[in-house]
């Protein structure tokens, strides 16, 4: 009975820190906000983590986890299935992650990268970079094996970014209710199927070959020669 009350209290504070972390950034939350919020005694930080530092890590990576179980990056896709239905429920499982407002990870990190302390870089890459691994071996195969690494990684980029930027700014909009920031995404499923009609487009001209140098690749507002 008392194990079962000491993750319980853990659990607590992990949720409270999540959110105090979320909103505050790591320099400006306290350790006595954070358990006032769950309800504890402010020993508890240092008794179940040591540290407030700790206790940012483990706040990140109990978001993130939380995270992943509501909506798993395969989408529940099949590993056998083709590189396209892959990559298909790679997207929608992002987006879908980014868009529910139970998801902290991500507003923790944009905290972070707000003001960095270096404390969650570790963290993040042991939890994401297996994560994107799996997307860059989906493009690999989608960009056939002439394709080089800068291209796979580039196409990767470009398709995270749509997933990601716009779902985040969406998000900031809702928490801020801040009409400065418009409202676009009303229809998760469709703009999933967009970012996949996008990005398969992309790729197959990335395949296709480099594009023609002449005046209709330059710059908008560079001036045409002879013109």
């Amino acid at each position: 009975m008392k194990k079962q009350r000491s993750g319980a209290t853990r659990l607590k504070l992990l949720a409270a820190a999540c959110d105090v972390f979320v909103e505050k950034g790591f320099r400006d939350a306290t350790v006595a906000q954070i358990c006032r919020c769950a309800g504890v005694n402010i020993s508890a930080v240092n008794y179940y983590f040591g540290s407030k530092e700790a206790l940012y890590q483990e706040a990140w990576r109990h978001s993130f986890a939380e995270s992943i179980k509501a909506h798993p990056q395969d989408g529940g896709v099949s590993g056998q299935a083709p590189a396209e239905v892959r990559l298909q429920g790679q997207v929608k499982a992002l987006i879908e992650r980014i868009a529910d407002e139970n998801s902290k990870d991500f507003f923790i990190s944009q905290m972070e990268l707000a003001n960095p302390t270096g404390l969650l870089e570790e963290v993040m890459k042991s939890e994401l970079n297996p994560l994107r691994e799996k997307t860059l071996s989906v493009m690999r195969e989608l960009l056939g094996p002439e394709a080089t690494e800068e291209q796979v990684v580039f196409c990767e980029t470009c398709v995270l970014s749509m997933c990601v930027h716009p779902m985040l700014m969406q998000r900031a909009r809702q928490r801020t209710n801040s009409g400065d920031i418009p409202f676009l995404i009303f229809d998760l499923a469709a703009y999933s199927e967009h970012v996949m009609d996008f990005a398969l487009a992309g790729i197959v001209a990335i395949k296709s070959g480099p594009r023609p140098v002449g005046p209709t690749t330059q710059h908008a507002g560079t001036p045409i020669p002879g013109s």
